[in-house]
Order: C-alpha cells, then sequence, then structure tokens
C-alpha cells in the first residue's frame, strides 16, 4: 500500500472513531502533500513524501517550544498529538549509533579531512538518512566529528 492509500485509509477510521485531533493532522498531511504535487506538477516519490513529513515535524516541534514559552499547554498538547501522527508515517529513526556509523562511512567515503568539508559529507549522507534522522541533529554531529 503506498503513502496516499495509507492516509486516505487512515482518515477513515479515524473519521469513524470520531479522533478530531488524529483526523484533523491526517487532512493537514493529505493537503501538504497535494500543495506539493501542485507546486511539482506531477506525483509525489517516497523520498518527496518523508522530505514533506520531515518539515511538518520540523515545525511541531518549533510550534511546541514557542507555545510552551508563551504558556499555552492547550495548544502544546494538541501539536505534540500531530506531531505523533505526523511521526507515525515516517520511517524508523536511527539511533545515535547506526547515525554515527553513517557519519563515518561517509566521511571515509568522501575522504574528509576538516570542516571545510562538511558540505561534501552531508551531500552523501542526507539521501541515506533522509526522513530517518533530524537534520540538525545530523549536522551538528558531523561537524563534531570533523572538527579536530
Amino acid at each position: 500500500m503506498n503513502f496516499k492509500e495509507r492516509i486516505e485509509k487512515e482518515s477513515v477510521a479515524a473519521a469513524k472513531e470520531k479522533d478530531k485531533i488524529r483526523l484533523s493532522a491526517l487532512r493537514m498531511i493529505k493537503t501538504a502533500l497535494h500543495n506539493k504535487e501542485i507546486e511539482l506538477r506531477r506525483e509525489l516519490t517516497e523520498a518527496e513524501f518523508h522530505q514533506v513529513l520531515t518539515s511538518m515535524v520540523k515545525q511541531r516541534k518549533d510550534s511546541i517550544e514557542q507555545f510552551e514559552k508563551g504558556g499555552r499547554p492547550d495548544l502544546v498538547e494538541k501539536e505534540k498529538a500531530e506531531l505523533a501522527v505526523v511521526q507515525s508515517f515516517l520511517p524508523r529513526q536511527l539511533t545515535p549509533e547506526e547515525l554515527a556509523a553513517a557519519i563515518d562511512k561517509a566521511i571515509a567515503d568522501t575522504g574528509a579531512a576538516g570542516p571545510k568539508d562538511m558540505g561534501k559529507v552531508m551531500k552523501a549522507l542526507m539521501p541515506v538518512i533522509s526522513g530517518k534522522a533530524d537534520g540538525k541533529a545530523v549536522s551538528e554531529m558531523v561537524k563534531a566529528k570533523l572538527s579536530p
């Protein structure tokens, strides 16, 4: 079953169960995917699907942080619930050990020697780990490994 069919199936199930938050989050995902398809003027690939979801996860985390600073626990809970729904469609996240191994392999494959080679490492690494790790965390880990 492809990702569109899975989202549609889960939307129907959420509607039947009267799960408003889950249904709202699924509709939000469908809308984001539809908008991306309009932008690209074609169907999304699996990798593009994961990129859209990763972007949505980042937005939710930023919103949670802002709502916590603003003292809005009601909105924090809503965003956390939506975040859980979005994350359920992403592949399993890499453990820190798996991520470190992937970074080491990318560094070895590119022959990176220092911080100036970070771009080469990230370019080689991101297609491999797309949707499986947070880009900001990956970037910080790569920078730490390349620093003397």
